[in-house]
């Protein structure tokens, strides 16, 4: 299985984060670049193909996705079957799960992660990968049921929720509210220019500038969060919290920090 590469957004073309997709894929490795969640993908395009250039990267291959039919074509399908390395733009990630979600895109899409291909996404891109996706919600205020909405992700990574441009726009209660209502999944908080290299989905590596914030509230037992009542304040605890910076990991297992991979400065 291939590894995934789920980033935070506005990450810089020339750091570690793009450095360490282009190594996951080869040199000269084919992309295929889907832009299912952006309503601009020419501008998407250009950017990513310049970005791929300047990596060693060899041919790619856009698959628009811009109308769900787009993903049953063949030659969709095959570009993303043929590629070495498959990256979402950011966007709406809600836009990624209805376009490809069900598709023949999506099946090569899994085809290609089970042969070993890297997949990568960035902002929206990292939020479709796992398997409870947060859709939306309120940015700094007290963790409510309605302060997020969810729906079900792609899955390539399991039992975790992921939200992006994490410290940026102060999203923390984003994620207590989605542990509240769902404890036993893994809670990952990405910053921008921030990422995580997933492996086997058995660990994490923490690329980037910023933190990468987890929230494990799988040992909580106090848990409430009402349906009925939607903008009474979630409780929940207590709760294990990381927050880990490039050159750390995390074992996904057994939810666990391990030591740093390299001399963190």
């Amino acid at each position: 299985m291939g590894p995934l590469l789920l980033i935070g957004g506005h990450e810089e073309p020339r750091g570690d984060v793009l450095e360490a997709f282009a190594a996951a894929a080869g040199e000269g490795g084919r992309i295929a670049l889907l832009t299912a969640a952006t309503t601009e993908p020419e501008a998407a395009l250009r950017r990513y193909r310049e970005t791929f250039a300047r990596l060693g990267m060899g041919e790619v291959a856009h698959v628009a996705a811009q109308h769900r039919s787009d993903c049953a074509l063949r030659e969709a399908a095959d570009a993303v079957a043929r590629a070495d390395g498959v990256f979402f733009t950011g966007g709406d990630q809600l836009r990624i799960t209805s376009l490809v979600g069900g598709t023949a895109v999506e099946a090569a899409l899994r085809a290609a992660l089970a042969r070993g291909a890297v997949v990568g996404g960035t902002s929206a891109g990292a939020s479709a990968m796992t398997d409870t996706m947060i859709v939306g919600g309120h940015d700094e205020e007290a963790a409510r049921r309605a302060s997020i909405r969810m729906c079900p992700g792609l899955g390539l990574l399991r039992a975790a929720v992921v939200d992006q441009h994490f410290a940026q726009r102060g999203r923390i209660n984003r994620l207590v509210s989605a542990l509240a209502q769902n404890p036993g999944v893994l809670g990952i908080g990405l910053d921008e220019n921030t990422a995580i290299l997933v492996r086997d989905e058995k660990r994490l590596e923490v690329l980037g500038d910023g933190t990468v914030t987890i929230l494990d509230g799988r040992g909580a037992d106090l848990v409430e969060a009402s349906e009925l009542d939607v903008e009474r304040p979630v409780a929940l605890g207590p709760a294990a919290l990381w927050v880990l910076r490039r050159g750390h990991a995390f074992d996904l297992s057994r939810r666990t920090a391990l030591h740093a991979l390299s001399p963190s400065g």
